[in-house]
């Protein structure tokens, strides 16, 4: 089969950009900013998720939206500034995207009511979705494929980092200033940023490529995707709105089917596409793309569930939890450098992407088969950082043979090509991994809660059954937010205790017979408390160790699509890569 990586429209020879040493320093380090900017921007608003809830007296059902209007806006326009970037050029597009989302930023900050801060979140990710499209493709046209892979690294290992620092700072904000800093704190971050690419960065537009807007095209992807997103948030975020949210989603994926159709039509049929269909006929755009996809998938998802199982069965606080997540970011983080530096020394790609696999697959299966109610945050320590260095590698790594494979006047279109499927696969694999688990977890906690309340008075069944509230079952397992712990057994007891001392003191003297009844009665109630205890963590065991088993099935998954990437040498320059037959 023949592997082609461009159309006969495109120029043979487009020349490479020429740049001196420090105008790439000075370059990357503006670049390196605005993506700053866009990763710390997802992670340090979660920490301040509860104080703008509680302020702006946000309901549990629009809860969700903070994050849902920012992701559908960031990954519906992530295709449509690739192309753009193309054509005008990357600082103009760059420049474009930050100006947007400092505004976004800014009309966040000031929000007073919940349909605002939600509007504003979507400008924001209006914005966002240029930075990090633009920020691998300028490294593409800078530097050789031979290169880049160290560079795009460190641009991972930055976006990996973010997600340690970002809750840290995010909540030193809202603590010694307000939950608005953690909107207001981009602005200075920004002016610096734009002030690096407007005195320092070249235009990086290439001559004779003739600008174009897809309007159709944009529009009929935003039908797809937009319905899509929405109802994958629709049945993540409300496992209890029973038919309604269930015929909502329904009726949302009946629009996105018609936007997909509509939108191969229109790409088919245009001069200039947002995606020109033809790439796919290339093997490793067309692989690549679909190895993303499915790593995407399980990204998010090893992620966002786990502080659910730190709080609920290790014990730990919800900050606690948060926090816990850092080895697994810093195994994120070294997994992209190291990776970046290797390929840049070996010059190849494809035999790290199998090993990074390997060890993911070996990781999920390790957290599958052994996470247990007894597990301690130190075992779970070595566990983290090794799921971490699985998927450190995914992002550079694919994004590179991606690269790789086309012609430099299809960059921009290959770069955000790939980031619209990293987008899309981490929020569909969120939302079904949300499914198993949610769906496992009421099952495990009915079967549990019934065997440990089976001899408990019915008085205190009752109240035991009501206690245990499942809170990575509704608002934390589908927003991704640590929780509160299900069930408070330390707080219950002491609570029991103070009751059954009231019953004793208003006990006449000398009755010993009741006396002793009532101690045997605290001690089948402690006992009782003691049972619900183990059996939810025992749930939220089971549900935990489902959800990575499911993620180890798409890893394999994934693992099969790798071994099917045809490897092309990494080129010197960028020079057109050759056609293979």
């Amino acid at each position: 089969m023949a592997v082609t990586s461009q159309s006969v429209s495109q120029p043979v020879s487009p020349q490479p950009f020429e740049l001196s040493r420090s105008e790439k320093i000075l370059t990357l380090a503006g670049v390196l900013l605005g993506m700053l900017l866009a990763a710390l921007d997802q992670t340090i608003v979660s920490t301040a998720g509860p104080a703008i809830q509680s302020d702006l007296g946000i309901p549990a059902s629009l809860y969700a939206w903070i994050t849902t209007s920012y992701l559908v806006a960031s990954t519906v326009l992530v295709p449509v500034y690739g192309k753009l970037s193309d054509g005008f050029g990357r600082r103009r597009i760059l420049v474009i995207g930050i100006l947007i989302f400092l505004t976004g930023s800014a009309l966040c900050g000031l929000s007073r009511t919940t349909m605002q801060l939600i509007l504003s979140r979507a400008l924001q990710g209006a914005g966002s979705a240029s930075l990090f499209t633009s920020a691998f493709a300028i490294v593409a046209d800078i530097f050789p494929p031979s290169e880049r892979g160290k560079y795009q690294g460190i641009f991972g290992g930055v976006f990996g980092l973010s997600s340690v620092v970002g809750p840290l700072v995010g909540g030193f904000l809202t603590d010694h200033l307000s939950w608005h800093w953690v909107f207001f704190v981009n602005l200075p971050l920004g002016a610096v940023a734009l002030g690096f690419i407007l005195t320092r960065m070249p235009p990086l537009r290439r001559e004779g490529v003739r600008p174009s807007v897809d309007l159709w095209g944009a529009l009929t992807l935003a039908v797809f995707t937009v319905p899509l997103l929405v109802a994958l948030s629709l049945g993540r975020g409300a496992p209890s709105s029973e038919g309604g949210g269930a015929s909502w989603s329904v009726g949302l994926l009946v629009v996105s089917a018609v936007g997909l159709v509509a939108f191969l039509f229109v790409e088919r049929s245009v001069r200039e596409p947002l995606l020109d269909l033809s790439l796919f006929k290339n093997r490793v755009f067309a692989v690549g793309n679909l190895a993303t996809f499915l790593n995407g998938g399980v990204f998010l998802g090893a992620i966002v569930f786990l502080p659910l199982f730190m709080v609920n069965v290790v014990g730990l606080s919800a900050t606690r939890s948060g926090l816990t997540l850092t080895p697994l970011t810093l195994g994120i983080v070294a997994g992209n450098v190291l990776s970046g530096q290797l390929v840049a020394r070996w010059g190849r790609y494809k035999p790290l992407m199998i090993l990074a696999q390997c060890l993911l697959l070996a990781a999920f299966a390790v957290m599958g088969f052994t996470l247990s109610p007894e597990s301690t945050q130190g075992e779970l320590t070595v566990k983290m950082v090794a799921v971490g260095l699985g998927l450190g590698p995914a992002i550079p790594l694919f994004t590179l043979a991606i690269q790789n494979g086309v012609s430099p006047t299809r960059m921009g279109v290959a770069t955000a090509s790939a980031t619209f499927f990293r987008q899309m696969g981490s929020t569909v694999g969120v939302a079904l991994l949300g499914m198993v688990f949610g769906g496992m977890l009421g099952s495990a906690m009915a079967t549990h809660l019934a065997e440990a309340t089976r001899d408990a008075p019915e008085g205190l069944r009752q109240e035991l059954q009501a206690a245990a509230v499942p809170g990575g079952e509704g608002a934390g397992a589908g927003e991704g937010a640590p929780g509160q712990r299900a069930f408070d057994a330390a707080a219950l007891r002491a609570r029991l205790a103070g009751e059954f001392e009231q019953r004793r003191a208003a006990l006449p003297p000398g009755e010993e017979a009741p006396r002793a009844a009532l101690e045997r009665e605290q001690r089948e109630a402690e006992a009782a408390v003691d049972r619900m205890d183990l059996g939810i963590k025992r749930a939220f065991t089971e549900a935990i160790r489902a959800l990575y088993l499911s993620a180890l099935g798409v890893a394999a998954l994934a693992l099969l699509v790798i071994l099917a990437l045809p490897e092309l040498p990494l080129r010197k320059s960028n020079a057109p890569p050759p056609v293979a037959e």
